[in-house]
């Protein structure tokens, strides 16, 4: 934890900007339009000041990659290059690994099993490199892409990983192999309803023959592979490419190809050009251009857009100049406008795509190119759309289709920009183009609307059977902001002294830190905190008082569990920080008022909460006269409590 820098590790999925002493960018936990993710190098946490997820680096890489405590230890520190000693798991303890687990180990050998076969193997040398060189892929750019061959014979991954002690059931879940019934020799296609391998059946490499692609997911983990038939073997064949199928770790709509090695470049140049193949986009690393990533000849996805937009607003792109390359620039673009980016269009000259373009140009030639012939989308739109269109219907058509497209960018400024530039190319009045802009956008929302009724109709459903909630005295039957103010004073100054030189019973002098007074004074009449963690909290912060080293937030926000971290981080950064010139240094004093005034409120909760629970029993105590004389002296000596409360906070009460 010590080597860790919060801004690097949430950088490599984030796009962040120096924000004063901290960080800011895109939220990649919900859908974030304006940045409000905090990211402090100082207290080394990070916030969303909107959604409210957050935590340390281990508690970021758990939620954003979906993977264990220790999984983000092995991440964290594999980044920082420092060495953990494990031991080997046992047979046990490898068959309760999570099926999740095991298919990104079984991936990973795959891999690592096709790269080595490409660089050792005779007919990998002889075919598969071969074909990469024919293609002017380099050596370095092989590495880089871990890009391998599959031997032509059906089955030489599937015997191979069974000898290492790789299961046949994840050899199939992940769809490295499919299934083959043994009495049906002449079929070779998958098995669609087969979960996992029978004793009737044959597993059959799915890429047996083919130049291998492996699909890293953001965090560098290989979910899925792309095979490819060499040319040789692709006269006749309709299917050139085979692709993993869906798996549990892996969706094809989620994932984009290039992803993992483009992050930093397309932070660092903060745009992102989107291309549609895997020789595209390794032509354009080689060629130097990184910030490249490839939807593979699929409509984009809301899930890869805002993967995208954690890193840029900004995208190109870029496909050859036929029919077919038209057709894959208009493919989801509504829904990139709907997400605030920025489009731009790059069709290349006829006959070249991204891959011969970029072995025929350096990168500087290659950006220049871009940035003189890149288009603004809405502009190749219109010029497409009504491009020789002279029928007035379809003119009439292609018109809306375009106000369509830009009634779905959020940004009113942006958007009637657009509605300004548009109406003087079509010539057509812009004030018939707002109203038809506007209804776009009110049929928009009212299907939005909706769709939220429908939701809050479903949560309603849901909350209605809840048990009820505990009321008993000394237990709040909420979590009060007093309490949280409290436990966020312990977060952040627990280990800080408030009573110093303090007078014991045996004639000694001792100190209280905040931690140990609030435990100390709650403890007097029995209280405790309504959530369970805060108790929790307290507890540590008091056993660990006594250790000459403790610092309360960073034990907290580096605490190993995630409940706990995340909390630290939620209460030990504030949305907004003031100059350090306008900072004052709090006294031990001034902490110390704080404290007592807070507990003070968090009694003055607990009465008044009391004092509704008795009204509460006074309404059903009906005409038993005996219960009702019992409760109003309840009820009087708690307000007589209540009384004392506010005379010590400073404050008159109305009785």
């Amino acid at each position: 934890m010590d080597a860790i820098n919060i801004v690097d590790v949430v950088g490599e999925f984030v796009n962040l900007r120096k924000a004063g002493v901290n960080y800011k960018g895109l939220c990649p936990f919900h859908d974030d339009k304006t940045p409000s993710f905090m990211v402090s190098p100082a207290r080394q946490i990070c916030k969303c000041f909107a959604c409210g997820e957050g935590g340390n680096a281990v508690n970021f890489l758990m939620k954003h990659e979906q993977i264990t405590y220790p999984e983000a230890l092995r991440w964290l520190a594999k980044k920082y290059n420092i060495e953990i000693q494990e031991r080997e798991l046992s047979d046990d303890e490898k068959r309760e690994q999570s099926e999740r687990e095991s298919m990104f180990v079984v991936n990973e050998w795959a891999c690592q099993y096709f790269h080595e076969i490409l660089k050792n193997d005779v007919d990998g040398q002889a075919i598969g490199k071969q074909y990469f060189r024919s293609r002017g892929i380099r050596d370095d750019i092989i590495e880089k892409f871990q890009l391998g061959f599959a031997l032509n014979k059906r089955d030489a991954l599937a015997n191979e990983a069974k000898r290492k002690g790789y299961k046949p059931e994840f050899l199939v879940k992940t769809g490295l192999c499919y299934e083959k019934n043994v009495e049906n020799a002449k079929s070779q296609e998958p098995n669609a309803n087969s979960q996992q391998p029978n004793a009737n059946s044959q597993l059959i490499d799915r890429f047996a023959g083919r130049a291998i692609f492996p699909w890293f997911n953001v965090s560098g983990k290989v979910v899925a592979f792309g095979g490819r038939k060499l040319d040789a073997a692709t006269k006749g064949v309709q299917q050139k490419y085979v692709n993993s199928p869906d798996s549990e770790i892996y969706h094809k709509e989620r994932e984009l190809y290039g992803i993992y090695q483009a992050k930093k470049a397309i932070v660092k140049e903060d745009c992102v050009y989107m291309v549609e193949g895997y020789t595209d986009v390794i032509a354009m690393h080689q060629c130097g251009l990184e910030n490249v990533v490839a939807n593979s000849g699929t409509a984009l996805s809301n899930y890869q857009i805002k993967l995208l937009r954690r890193f840029t607003p900004n995208i190109v792109l870029l496909y050859d100049g036929d029919e077919a390359g038209i057709h894959a620039a208009m493919r989801g673009t509504d829904m990139l406008l709907a997400e605030g980016m920025n489009i731009k269009v790059l069709l290349l000259p006829d006959g070249d795509d991204p891959d011969s373009f970029a072995r025929k140009h350096t990168a500087q030639q290659f950006k220049e190119y871009i940035e003189a012939h890149q288009t603004d989308f809405i502009q190749f739109k219109t010029e497409l759309m009504l491009k020789n269109v002279k029928d007035p219907i379809k003119r009439a058509e292609a018109i809306n289709n375009i106000v369509r497209s830009v009634s779905v960018i959020p940004d009113p400024i942006v958007r009637a920009t657009y509605i300004t530039e548009c109406a003087r190319r079509l010539e057509v009045d812009e004030r018939t183009l707002i109203s038809q802009t506007n209804k776009y956008i009110a049929g928009d929302r009212e299907e939005q609307m909706k769709t939220a009724e429908r939701e809050e109709l479903r949560q309603q459903g849901t909350e209605s059977t809840k048990a009820p909630e505990d009321t008993s005295f000394y237990r709040l039957s909420f979590e009060s902001t007093v309490e949280r103010l409290i436990i966020q004073n312990i977060i952040r100054h627990g280990d800080e002294i408030i009573f110093s030189d303090l007078e014991a019973e045996d004639g000694s002098t001792v100190s209280l830190n905040v931690a140990q007074y609030v435990d100390f004074d709650l403890s007097q009449d029995q209280l405790s905190f309504s959530t369970p963690l805060y108790n929790k909290i307290l507890q540590e912060a008091v056993e660990h008082s006594e250790d000459p080293d403790f610092k309360a937030d960073r034990y907290f926000m580096q605490h190993p569990d995630p409940e706990i971290s995340r909390l630290a981080a939620t209460l030990g950064i504030d949305s907004h920080q003031l100059s350090r010139s306008f900072e004052r240094e709090e006294s031990e004093n001034d902490l110390r008022q704080r404290i007592q005034h807070l507990i003070l409120d968090f009694r003055m909760d607990i009465v008044n909460q009391h004092m509704k629970e008795v009204q509460r029993q006074l309404k059903d105590a009906g005409t038993d006269m005996n219960r009702v004389r019992e409760l109003m002296e309840e009820y009087k000596q708690t307000q007589e409590l209540r009384n004392a409360l506010a005379r010590q906070r400073g404050s008159d009460v109305i009785v």
